[in-house]
């Protein structure tokens, strides 16, 4: 038996509908399924909500769009459980199964040990990002993501003051309305807004990318996953930090954030030979030539 965990859209009318065949499929052939009791209940499938740990499931299932992957990341807190993505989102680069699929992509998860024509497991690289507050010694919280940790300005009309260190050494300050430090998974989300570079989520790197930055140094940094990122908020404009989307700080001067690779990473399963960028041209709509 196999205890799937599954994660939901709460708005997509369809997912609803997935959720409750793939139950039905599972329980059918004596696997168990279970929700978070928020998304339960928003979908109205109450009786699958619990508290059970995550951790404890063989098998993720997330049904919407990238959103509800990188919730299902969180939600997993570094538990290294494999996520199959069914995508009722809009883009979907991270989601592997569309809804017609999804019966399908189980009976082949569940036939075989992992036969490369079958199925594979592609590993993300996280960030893990942590604050140390100004004349502080310890760390005041920690943070995992998946695509992007953003620094970003609180008040509309002013720009942030942010001192960057690589290694422990400084590089510069800038004056920008925020930065983003992204992992190559997030080279396709915000930092692709910006003008960042796209980078195959096969590699480890850090890219740091300056949003709407009033000074002439406007690019991209490609980093080695080995250097060490640390930004200081300068001036009396206080810094929001969010992680995937997620607010989760505010920094006052004289406060930094630290980021690295986390020690964990996201495990997506993959069914076929589908290339990354063969999914980013069908996104796009690019023609062969």
């Amino acid at each position: 038996m196999t205890s799937v965990y599954i994660v939901a859209h709460h708005q997509r009318s369809d997912a609803a509908a997935l959720v409750l065949a793939a139950v039905e499929w599972l329980g059918a052939r004596g696997h168990d399924a279970w929700m978070p009791a928020t998304d339960a209940d928003a979908i109205g499938l109450s009786e699958l909500g619990s508290l059970r740990n995550p951790a404890e499931a063989g098998l993720a299932l997330s049904v919407g769009g990238d959103g509800t992957m990188l919730r299902t990341v969180k939600l997993l807190d570094g538990a290294a459980v494999p996520i199959v993505g069914v995508n009722v989102g809009l883009l979907g680069y991270l989601t592997e199964v569309e809804p017609p699929g999804l019966l399908a992509a189980f009976e082949r998860w569940f036939a075989t040990d992992g036969d490369s024509d079958d199925w594979r497991i592609e590993e993300r690289m996280m960030l893990q990002v942590s604050v140390r507050r100004a004349g502080g010694v310890e760390d005041d919280g920690s943070w995992r993501g998946l695509n992007e940790v953003v620094l970003e300005k609180g008040e509309s009309g002013h720009t942030v003051r942010l001192n960057v260190s690589i290694d422990g050494s400084p590089f510069t300050s800038y004056a920008a309305d925020g930065l983003i430090v992204a992992t190559p998974t997030g080279s396709t989300a915000y930092s692709l807004s910006v003008r960042g570079p796209v980078v195959s989520p096969q590699h480890r790197a850090l890219l740091l990318t300056p949003v709407s930055p009033h000074m002439l140094f406007d690019r991209t940094l490609v980093l080695d996953p080995d250097e060490l990122i640390t930004i200081e908020a300068s001036g009396y404009r206080p810094v929001e930090v969010s992680v995937d989307g997620q607010r989760v700080a505010r920094l006052l001067e004289g406060d930094t954030l630290r980021c690295t690779p986390a020690a964990e990473t996201a495990r997506f399963v993959r069914f076929g030979p589908r290339r990354f960028h063969q999914i980013l041209k069908a996104k796009f709509g690019l023609s062969d030539r």
